[in-house]
């Protein structure tokens, strides 16, 4: 077995947990994953515990077994980053019990809270957030409240189970709870107001029950005998293996695009999309459409978060699949994929007066509380296969190109724009759409595939490695993407006027996805 200097990102996202082994010269050596996927049970979106250890074993299990297979050692890892979904709601008592299943961020069950808290704190509180989930289950009067001991995110909570410390990223803390940029910490104005507005009625005060905040760099404990037996049942990881602050998968998304610097932004879509633009300030203005974040050393980040985005497009790779099963054939679904996104570009530019609504669950963007996918056109639209895959990935990014039209009115410089998850495998196509719709050049680097774990391996290796007084800027220009190539794709004209038309019946048509809501129970 090869020797060497090793770090580990793992990443719990929507439908897939994933560890990625880097090198000293940051690029991936061995990965191993596990499927997964959110379950509706009882009106909550939720993963269950269970699986989250299941899936993490899977994981690590498979990228050992990778990485020896190729010669090298994983027993030689430095650091390890967690990094998970962000939001949602998991609480714990003093003897860390779970006290509620896990919500998660694609819960639109929050409202009366949010309505409470955005002009309490004069701040956007989105629906998904766990200062949203906490103050609901206050007003819904929820038994477990007075018990809660601690509060945090799936990637605190692995983390903590992982090394004992009750810490997070900044990145990930600012989806719990507003943060000062200044101090890294959450704003104690805030705070105090919060603890006001529940004047005494729990044994607790917000910020005991909090995650302690760290930024990117500063360590945030080891790995114990227990953790090691956790996360790799096998022995190959050993105890004592430093961990770096845990993040949210915005923060990995950044860190794995090279867009944690003023100006820069990035647009990762997948199971959901979002697009993060680091600012200079913070936005003068309010809007529920935007949410400010922060990036993993603390910066302020304007951040669209849409709760939907390819799920949809998912569900008709399989109708696709299986026609051709009923054919005879036994498909590629990557040539499945490859021929549906090709072919929206053969499409009109308008999707052919088509108009899709990819909402799986509720869409706080476009203002609905649940999802009803559906497809709606005139007589006279023309339904083609061609139209449907441009309808398909036009509505993919619909609901962000709403709230993205509220940064473009507020003036803000971005630099540059980098795109990365599935909805950027296949070549050139969803670059262009997302480039029509963001009226910028849209950058994907060769790195694009490697995602949100391969982010926290490099958040792990810069705490690591790092240099004194060395920026998270200058060491991901310096020594992760000095030489990283990339391509760029210009918006079309064409293209940019069809998606306004689409945009337009799009938003015209929120009425109809309403109703169905409404309707169809």
């Amino acid at each position: 077995m090869k020797k060497g200097t090793y770090y580990l990102g793992i990443e719990l996202g929507s439908t897939r947990i994933k560890a990625v082994m880097i090198g000293d010269d940051h690029k991936p050596l061995a990965n191993g994953d596990f499927m997964w996927e959110n379950h509706l049970e009882n009106g909550v979106w939720t993963y269950s515990m269970d699986e989250v250890w299941q899936g993490l074993q899977a994981a690590a299990a498979g990228l050992i077994q990778d990485a020896q297979s190729k010669g090298l050692d994983p027993a030689g890892i430095s650091a390890i980053g967690i990094s998970a979904m962000m939001h949602g709601y998991l609480p714990f008592d003093a003897d860390g019990n779970q006290l509620a299943p896990f919500r998660t961020w694609r819960n639109t069950i929050t409202g009366p809270a949010t309505r409470e808290l955005s002009p309490l704190f004069h701040f956007n509180i989105p629906q998904r957030w766990s200062i949203a989930h906490l103050h609901q289950a206050v007003m819904n009067g929820e038994e477990h409240v007075k018990d809660i001991a601690f509060l945090t995110t799936l990637a605190g909570y692995v983390h903590w189970k992982l090394t004992g410390q009750k810490v997070l990223g900044v990145g990930d803390a600012s989806g719990m709870f507003p943060i000062d940029s200044e101090t890294c910490d959450y704003d104690a104005g805030m705070v105090a107001k919060y603890d006001e507005l529940l004047g005494g009625k729990y044994p607790w005060k917000l910020k005991e029950i909090l995650p302690e905040v760290l930024c990117a760099g500063e360590a945030a404990g080891t790995l114990t005998e227990e953790g090691a037996k956790l996360l790799d049942p096998s022995g190959v990881l050993k105890a004592g293996i430093p961990l770096c602050p845990p993040e949210g998968d915005a923060g990995t998304g950044m860190a794995a695009t090279n867009s944690v610097a003023v100006g820069t932004g990035n647009v990762s879509a997948g199971t959901s999309v979002f697009s993060m633009v680091v600012l200079d300030k913070a936005l003068a203005n309010i809007y529920e459409e935007i949410d400010m974040v922060t990036t993993p050393t603390g910066k302020p980040v304007a951040m669209v978060h849409c709760n939907n985005c390819t799920n949809e497009i998912n569900a008709w790779a399989g109708v696709f699949r299986g026609f051709l099963e009923a054919l005879g054939q036994k498909p590629d679904m990557n040539a499945v994929y490859t021929a549906m996104f090709r072919t929206a570009l053969d499409a009109e530019p308008d999707a052919g007066g088509l108009v899709l609504y990819n909402f799986l669950s509720g869409e706080p963007v476009a203002g609905t509380s649940d999802g009803r996918p559906m497809l709606v056109r005139t007589p006279d639209a023309r339904l083609d296969f061609a139209n449907f895959m441009r309808a398909q990935m036009y509505s993919a990014l619909a609901a962000l190109k709403i709230g993205n039209d509220i940064l473009a009115g507020e003036n803000v410089r971005i630099d540059r724009i980098f795109g990365h998850g599935g909805y950027f495998k296949t070549p050139v196509v969803g670059q262009r759409i997302l480039a029509a719709a963001i009226h910028a050049p849209v950058s994907v680097m060769e790195t694009a595939g490697e995602g949100g774990p391969w982010g926290m391996a490099l958040l792990a290796a810069y705490m690591a490695d790092r240099k004194e007084g060395e920026s998270l800027d200058a060491f991901l220009n310096q020594r992760v993407f000095g030489g990283a190539r990339c391509s760029t794709v210009e918006p079309v004209q064409e293209d940019a006027e069809g998606f306004r038309v689409f945009l337009d019946r799009f938003k015209k048509g929120i009425p109809v996805e309403q109703a169905a809501i409404d309707h169809l129970k």
